[in-house]
């Protein structure tokens, strides 16, 4: 999961808590807020999912291809209305974030998903928290607490028992390592959009850089296109990948990081795992192994422990 700066809040949001028209806000809140949560983690899961279906017979490049282009098409309103702000800040910083922080990920989560189940990709993005803390640590000088310390240890520890483990007596460490990567890059992506796009609208910069990703992705989609014809399944799964998983899912997410603010928003980094598992159990019947099960507790209790504030 990509990690974008929070938007300002909106007035409504802000209102004093004496004002009547709040109470209404606050109490659609309470329950909302849960719900979209879920739902998000529902979708953002079901991603792995899709990703495991449609890269066996679509290929990594064309299936990140019909993503980023479905994905930044859903995401053109948000574009077109910044695009004075847009332009000011560079096509060309868009596209690089563009490609460190979809196109490259993207693509390594879809060849892992060709050589692994799909928990193993929803595992692995869970430590994209972690790394940005690092990211922040190594390139800004950010200080990094004690606890978060600790977290990033119970992190890689968790990415070595992963990657130790077997699925059909078939290693799945090197699957391991590329969504690894994946999470680092979104790690680098979001301290890049912290520092060199302020000022503009998250949704925005989202269909900015998923449109410049997928112009940087056309030529080798094109090469790499599959030339035998394609499964119905796979089909709906890269459209769904892309529709949904993509384009709504960060719709969804600004909604989020708009009524509640980014950290709180946050946590549905912990449901992602959980659903990727259960959906891949469900509708591919690929079952939770030991290692995956040791290895998610690791991670998610790293994340856990880095979002802990100090005493």
């Amino acid at each position: 999961m990509p990690q974008w700066r929070p938007l300002t809040a909106s007035p409504e949001v802000s209102q004093p808590i004496c004002d009547p028209s709040a109470a209404p806000v606050r109490r659609l809140s309470r329950w909302l807020t849960p719900v979209e949560i879920t739902v998000l983690g529902a979708i953002w899961g079901a991603s792995f999912l899709f990703m495991r279906v449609a890269a066996a017979d679509l290929g990594a490049f064309a299936l990140v291809e019909i993503r980023l282009a479905l994905g930044a098409l859903i995401l053109l309103p948000f574009t077109w209305r910044e695009r004075t702000q847009l332009a000011v800040a560079g096509w060309w910083r868009l596209a690089a974030v563009g490609a460190i922080n979809s196109a490259l990920p993207f693509a390594l989560f879809a060849w892992a998903a060709q050589r692994a189940p799909a928990g193993i990709g929803a595992i692995t993005n869970s430590m994209t928290v972690l790394f940005t803390a690092l990211v922040a640590l190594v390139l800004y000088r950010e200080r990094i607490s004690a606890l978060r310390s600790l977290g990033l240890c119970a992190g890689f520890a968790g990415v070595a028992v992963l990657a130790s483990g077997k699925v059909g007596g078939e290693s799945v460490g090197p699957a391991v390592l590329a969504g690894t990567l994946a999470a680092l890059l979104y790690a680098f992506g979001a301290n890049l959009i912290r520092r060199s796009l302020v000022g503009i609208a998250a949704g925005a910069v989202a269909g900015a850089t998923l449109l410049c990703a997928s112009v940087l992705m056309l030529p080798l989609a094109v090469a790499g296109w599959p030339r035998h014809s394609i499964a119905p399944a796979s089909w709906l799964s890269a459209i769904l990948l892309g529709v949904v998983c993509t384009g709504a899912a960060f719709v969804l997410f600004y909604r989020l990081i708009h009524r509640i603010g980014a950290p709180r928003a946050s946590t549905v980094t912990y449901l992602i795992p959980l659903f990727g598992v259960v959906w891949a159990w469900l509708l591919l019947g690929e079952a939770l192994t030991a290692s995956m099960a040791v290895a998610a507790v690791l991670i998610l209790g790293g994340v856990a422990l880095s979002q802990q504030r100090a005493r």
